[in-house]
């Protein structure tokens, strides 16, 4: 597995890493326990989470162990945990309180990546970043990131560090894919000029880009879209589903499978430090490591940009 810094800070991370929100939900105990193993037995070193994502937290800190120094660790914090509206947001006062029950759940010193997971429009940016400057210099996180952010709430954020010499943002974390490219527009520029690596979540545009769908087919039974609630409904598009299948052929008659292609593709993209992974199942951590090794040519990127392009 190879490695990349995160933006222009010096900490390196895996070309493929492991998303855990699974963890929990569709893996018990036992099988994220093989999940992270495998992860670890096949070189990936970023394992990201959220306080947000059930048990998940718990279960990576009762499985890692001594494995703990080994990996780096994100979590994330902002989202709601409670009805009340008492646990959520980016004020000092909960991202304090949010960090030490991260770091006791993951049984842990330190987080090695601590990210914003959505932006609290209640919350001045200066607020938040002074919270989680300070927590940089206690020891306790050691970089920061951002996630689902817009580009004027990047640009603001890094304007504000900067101005006020503190600990800026290394990466932000939004979903792109080979179906789902907008953040290309702005966002991306916006990355690569204030040195924020990019984490991709959804790279698989959950589950179109893994040969399973069809067009003018049912559902698979089995398939995360299956039963899914409205937000997926842009999944289910047949026109996407048609696009896919187009993708699949391309792959296909090159050798290689739809997983691949979606996996490399992402890897060749500018300021893509890690492409974040789920899975359910040890096997597709394997297959998720292995499938960012195709080295595509200019050429095959170009019909890649005729088949999915920016506009869809």
């Amino acid at each position: 597995m190879k490695l990349r810094n995160l933006g222009q800070s010096g900490l390196l991370v895996s070309t493929v890493g492991l998303g855990c929100n699974n963890f929990g939900w569709r893996a018990d105990l036992a099988q994220t326990k093989a999940i992270i193993h495998k992860a670890l037995d096949v070189g990936i070193t970023l394992f990201d989470t959220a306080d947000s994502y059930g048990p998940s937290e718990e279960f990576i800190g009762e499985t890692l162990g001594p494995r703990r120094a080994d990996v780096v660790l994100a979590t994330k914090f902002s989202s709601p945990l409670d009805q009340s509206g008492m646990r959520q947001g980016a004020s000092r006062r909960y991202v304090m309180m949010a960090v030490e029950s991260s770091l006791r759940r993951l049984k842990t010193d330190w987080i090695d990546l601590y990210q914003l997971h959505w932006p609290d429009p209640k919350t001045p940016i200066e607020e938040t970043l002074r919270a989680l400057d300070d927590l940089i210099r206690q020891g306790k996180i050691r970089y920061i990131g951002c996630s689902n952010l817009s580009p004027a709430q990047v640009v603001e954020a890094q304007w504000t560090s900067r101005h006020l010499g503190l600990n800026a943002f290394a990466s932000t974390q939004n979903e792109y894919s080979m179906l789902f490219r907008g953040l290309e527009r702005e966002l991306m520029p916006t990355a690569e000029k204030y040195g924020l690596g990019i984490l991709p979540y959804f790279p698989l545009a959950n589950g179109l880009l893994t040969g399973r769908y069809k067009p003018n087919e049912p559902l698979p039974k089995d398939g995360r879209l299956a039963d899914a609630p409205a937000f997926f409904d842009p999944y289910k598009a047949p026109e996407k589903i048609a696009t896919a299948q187009k993708l699949n052929d391309f792959a296909q008659r090159r050798g290689h499978a739809l997983v691949e292609l979606a996996m490399s593709w992402l890897a060749s993209r500018p300021a893509v430090s890690s492409i974040i992974a789920g899975a359910s199942r040890p096997e597709q951590v394997e297959q998720n490591a292995q499938a960012a090794d195709w080295e595509l040519t200019a050429a095959e990127l170009a019909e890649i940009d005729q088949i999915a392009p920016l506009s869809t």
